[in-house]
């Protein structure tokens, strides 16, 4: 993983795909979305969204995660390790986590997100 780590990592290309996504993200949130967008120790937080838009309890896109009420402390503070994850990757990020898999108790972005906070397993 660290050699991939290495040879993805382009810091001005990752900060712009992180950009890009964040500015989408946003705007998915702003238009879909019903509740208030906060932020969140850095992370935009879009509640209300309907459930066709994400998987799971509600995906991160970029620094902005889309839910439709699924916003606890713990979940948010998952979502910011997914944040930090699309600023190392910027849009390599959504290739490189479908490549680590749909099983988020195998997949390394999700373990190292926490599973627990995730959501993933009981407490």
């Amino acid at each position: 993983m660290e050699r991939v780590r290495r040879i993805l990592y382009a810091p001005p290309l990752a900060r712009a795909g992180y950009l890009y996504a964040t500015a989408v993200g946003l705007t998915l949130g702003a238009v879909l979305g019903t509740g208030r967008i906060r932020r969140v120790d850095g992370l935009f937080v879009c509640t209300g969204m309907p459930t066709w838009a994400f998987r799971r309890g509600g995906t991160c896109v970029g620094g902005v995660y889309l839910t439709d009420r699924n916003a606890d402390a713990r979940v948010l503070r998952h979502e910011g390790v997914h944040r930090q994850q699309w600023k190392t990757y910027g849009m390599m990020f959504p290739l490189l986590y479908a490549l680590a898999g749909q099983d988020p108790l195998h997949n390394h972005f999700e373990i190292e997100a926490g599973l627990q906070d995730g959501n993933y397993l009981a407490r």
